[in-house]
């Protein structure tokens, strides 16, 4: 009979948080995963290729090189297989940190996530915490097919026992997968794939919110642009061509999908009168539509316009050459935010 060990081998190494300064959003979660990897040695990270090679976008280099096989595991092509043994460790007292090469990859553990992990710790009154994080690449404008651009948060937020989050900056997904590891609850952490390049200034000393708060990252007066991921970017782009025409954009980062933080959205709904909530994702009962509706529950009396929203369409993911088409960009953007003036 062969006895496997609990013991991951490895102690935790002493090291110092990077020096803050700017990164991009992939290696600002590189560098987010290794603090963890040193500071408990019951991190784990599991997923198909991300040793060795370091996952389809690097995300994961070097670390199985500082850390060892037995705590950055290659696993076999088999999500419902990488996710249950994940619910296992988590039951051992591990900390498990999944990766989903791709969005639409996600569905074989489908089963695993919404009936099993969400659900086990509810189950078991309580006495089992799930620390399981599952990182999901997710999003288009990178020209590949379907099943490698989709943006399917809708299927988790849906789910209770399930936290939801993505980072749009480097700052954000430095901290935020730290935070995410560090919870006893399990937690989807969508990454923007686009943005996985992009430079941002990450200060490692502290983060600025916490994980499940909402962020206005652009003051303004007129309409209150919302979203998530790498659309806060589109948004941004947005706001300053609407500047450039006279009307004020704020925009907010949603950051955290389940639970949200309507706090910021409801004060600058407000104060503006009129909100744009823009999405990757198709717009037919979506996280965007869930949204509208609480706001207008909430801030009705403040509203000058209805809340509207701007949406992939409702259709397959198209070939790459009809993506731009397809997603929501900053023309998309502003003629809604031309529509909800115009009330």
């Amino acid at each position: 009979m062969t006895t496997v060990s609990t013991s991951t081998d490895q102690k935790p190494a002493a090291t110092a948080a990077p020096a803050s300064g700017p990164m991009p959003l992939g290696r600002a979660l590189n560098a987010g995963m290794r603090q963890a990897l040193a500071t408990n040695d019951r991190v784990l990270l599991m997923g198909e290729d991300i040793g060795r090679l370091g996952g389809v976008f690097r995300v994961t280099e070097g670390l199985q090189a500082e850390f060892g096989e037995r705590r950055v595991l290659d696993t076999p092509l088999a999500e419902s297989g990488i996710v249950g043994t994940a619910i296992g460790l988590a039951m051992a007292g591990f900390r498990p940190v999944c990766e989903i090469q791709f969005d639409g990859f996600v569905f074989p553990a489908f089963d695993q996530i919404t009936s099993q992990l969400a659900k086990m710790t509810n189950r078991l009154e309580g006495a089992v915490p799930m620390p399981v994080v599952i990182r999901i690449p997710y999003g288009g404008h990178i020209g590949a097919i379907e099943h490698h651009q989709e943006s399917p948060e809708a299927y988790f937020t849906h789910t209770p026992g399930l936290r939801v989050v993505s980072p749009a900056t480097a700052g954000d997904a430095y901290w935020m997968i730290q935070e995410a590891i560090a919870s006893n609850d399990p937690v989807i952490f969508l990454e923007p794939k686009s943005a996985y390049w992009q430079k941002g200034e990450v200060d490692t000393t502290a983060p600025a919110l916490p994980l499940h708060a909402s962020r206005v990252v652009r003051r303004g007066t007129d309409v209150t642009l919302v979203g998530h991921g790498a659309m806060v970017g589109t948004l941004l782009q947005a706001a300053a061509l609407a500047e450039s025409e006279g009307t004020s954009c704020e925009v907010v980062d949603l950051r955290s999908l389940s639970p949200v933080d309507y706090g910021p959205i409801l004060d600058s709904v407000r104060r503006t009168g009129r909100m744009v909530y823009a999405q990757e994702a198709p717009g037919f009962t979506s996280l965007g539509s869930e949204i509208a509706a609480t706001v207008t529950e909430r801030a009705f009396f403040s509203l000058e316009a209805p809340v509207l929203r701007v949406s992939a369409f409702d259709t397959p993911f198209p070939p790459a050459k009809l993506e731009g088409t397809y997603l929501p960009d900053a023309d998309r953007i502003l003629e809604a935010v031309d529509r909800a003036l115009a009330y």
